[in-house]
Order: C-alpha cells, then structure tokens, then sequence
C-alpha cells in the first residue's frame, strides 16, 4: 500500500458513518438477557466476544454463560438505533431507550 493509498484508507475511515444505539445479548440456553448501548453499533460485539474470550467481562452472569455455552450459545442484535446528531440529545435518548429494553425483556445490564 503506497501512502497516497494509505491517506485514502484512512480519510475513508474517519469519515465513516457510526451507528449509535442499543444493543441485546441472550443466552440460547437459559434465556438470560442482557442489554446495552454502544457508541459504534457495528464493533461492540467484536469488543464484547474479545472480552468474553479472555475472561475478563465485568458482568459475572454474562461471563458464566459465555464460559458454559460458549460463543454459539450466545445471540447479538440490535435492538434500536439512535440517528441524532447532537450529543447531549442522542444520550438523553439512549438513555431513555436503554430503560425501556431492560423493562421490556427484562434483562440485565451488560
């Protein structure tokens, strides 16, 4: 890749649109529920599966159900995503939403 290309990649990338917005893991198995939000919708399961992985998640009941069925034995969706585009807006909303998901399934925080 020759830096002309290089520039390209990258200028590409910073000017990428990110979904924002709400997110759900569940344990096939058991049926547990977790719910979320993310700042990049599109890279938190990556993050989370790395977390997972290695043993380090900081919800004990998600990590317990990662150890015991493993990476199949989990589902990721989206639940909501959350287009404002001012940031205390988009906060106040995703806060809002992430309250009504865990009510609605209730789930636990991830």
């Amino acid at each position: 890749m020759n830096t002309d290309e290089r520039k390209a990649s990258i200028a590409a990338y910073k000017e990428r649109k990110v979904a924002t917005g709400l997110f759900a893991i569940r344990c096939l198995a058991t049926g547990e529920c977790w719910v979320g939000r993310a700042p990049d919708l599109d890279s938190i399961w990556r993050r989370l599966s790395f977390e997972l992985a290695a043993g380090g998640c900081r919800r004990p009941s998600l990590q317990a159900a990662w150890d015991a069925h493993g990476a199949e034995g989990l589902a990721f969706e989206v639940l909501e995503r959350i287009e404002e585009a001012i940031d205390s807006v988009r906060d106040k909303k995703l806060k809002a939403r992430l309250d009504h998901w865990r009510a609605a399934l209730a789930a636990q925080p991830v």
